[in-house]
């Protein structure tokens, strides 16, 4: 394979000044830049873009690191890349299905400069252990988070599930039936939010049992054939996702109901399958965030002010309420 050395030797001129045509420098002359790119044409030489990066100390590789696959995720990655890519960055994804071996790789790759920067979607390895990682690179995380190492994009989910709530209120609803995912921060939030609202409004205890873990299509068949059984039946429910509130939404449906005549039905996310449903639901602006956390990863890389969005929950009204 060719190499610098010998366009160098072909053009009669430096390995310095091969190098300096190759990056768009200046101060070449037109004839023997002329000179080196017809070589470098001949030889149809490839720069080796790994040299590059171990010279400079940059790998222009951003990992991001997740758990599992669903379509929230998948839409913030899609907007982290995208970004990413928009500035020369290409990203490297690890799900690791939870495996904490997995979660070290990346870590050991931040560690070896063979990633420049960590997104931390979601993780199960303790965050003191994340946090000591943090002297090799700069780390980010989606997840609610408090630390002096780890910049967070998380938004405060306490305000947007009241926000759906206060919604359901205002249309008339009272037994309202809430449906969590998993026992993190997050989901405490929401609930804090319904105690408070329920207090608020002076609203009596229900008596319907708490959904957790519950974010798929497949969940929300379940807890739609749960509504249908019970002859003292919520007349909303407030979902964890809109995967979930789809499935509710398509079984009930199925077995006759009527929405929101029976039971009104609000998603969170404001996901495709949200637009594609007529599902009210609180839009939660990935997107933002996820440029958010590349531009916290540039201004820590280049020691720079970082430029952020505002992120606010928003109420997204449509025919399931």
């Amino acid at each position: 394979m060719a190499n610098i050395q010998e366009i160098a030797r072909l053009a009669g001129v430096s390995t310095a000044t091969v190098s300096r045509v190759i990056n768009r420098h200046p101060y070449v002359s037109d004839l023997t830049r002329e000179k080196v790119l017809n070589i470098i044409e001949q030889l149809d030489y490839v720069p080796n873009s790994n040299a590059k990066s171990l010279k400079n100390g940059a790998t222009k590789v951003i990992g991001v690191m997740g758990v599992t696959y669903n379509p929230l995720l998948m839409s913030l990655v899609r907007s982290f890349h995208m970004i990413s890519q928009k500035y020369g960055f290409n990203i490297m994804l690890f799900m690791t299905d939870g495996d904490r071996d997995k979660e070290l790789v990346a870590l050991e790759m931040l560690r070896s400069k063979q990633v420049d920067a960590l997104l931390c979607l979601v993780r199960t390895i303790e965050w003191d252990i994340i946090e000591s990682y943090t002297k090799y690179g700069p780390i980010v995380t989606w997840q609610r988070l408090t630390s002096d190492t780890i910049p967070s994009v998380f938004m405060d989910q306490y305000q947007g599930y009241t926000l759906g709530l206060e919604y359901l209120y205002a249309r008339g609803y009272r037994k309202i039936l809430n449906v969590y995912s998993s026992k993190g921060q997050n989901t405490l939030e929401r609930i804090r939010a319904y105690e408070d609202f329920v207090q608020k409004h002076g609203l009596k205890n229900t008596g319907f049992p708490q959904f957790h873990n519950k974010v798929t299509i497949h969940d929300g068949e379940e807890i739609a054939r749960w509504w249908i059984e019970q002859t003292d039946k919520p007349d909303a429910i407030s979902c964890s996702t809109d995967e979930v509130a789809a499935g509710i939404l398509t079984e009930i449906q199925r077995s006759g109901f009527s929405v929101p005549d029976d039971v009104g039905i609000m998603g969170f996310d404001n996901t495709d399958s949200a637009h594609l449903l007529d599902l009210t639901t609180i839009h939660y602006p990935v997107d933002k965030q996820a440029e958010n956390a590349f531009n916290i990863i540039m201004s820590m890389l280049e020691n720079s002010a970082s430029n952020l969005h505002p992120l606010q929950f928003r109420l997204i009204e449509r025919k399931s309420t």
